[in-house]
């Protein structure tokens, strides 16, 4: 499920994440999907408990899991809740571009750099 490069300058739940996010945008885990409890998750990795939890803590953050107490944690993002979240995301920055006054060629432009692009 995820593996771990002790190694890597970048700390375990970080990589443990970043994993658990692209296989939950990928598709690989589908909305709905049980990831393993957090002691489990620890254990197979060989992390502390509190690691997992941060990892699935800032996942839940991000909207890609949900932990339903005593029921787990589970996928809560799909490809079509990333596409509606990020029109709604879109559509609240046109409305706030708009309220500012910003041009649209420079509200794209912000855009442009904010994504890395331009």
């Amino acid at each position: 499920m995820i593996a771990l490069d002790p190694d890597s300058p970048v700390p375990p739940f970080e990589q443990a994440r970043a994993q658990l996010a692209e296989r939950i945008r990928s598709g690989d885990l589908a909305a709905g999907s049980r990831l393993p409890t957090v002691r489990r998750l620890a254990e197979d990795l060989g992390l502390a408990v509190n690691t997992v939890a941060r990892t699935y803590r800032e996942l839940e953050a991000e909207g890609l899991v949900e932990t339903r107490g005593r029921a787990g944690t589970v996928v809560a993002w799909s490809p079509d809740e990333g596409e509606r979240r990020l029109q709604q995301a879109a559509a609240d920055f046109a409305e706030r571009a708009r309220a500012l006054g910003v041009a649209p060629a420079d509200a794209r432009r912000a855009v442009d750099r904010a994504l890395g692009t331009g």
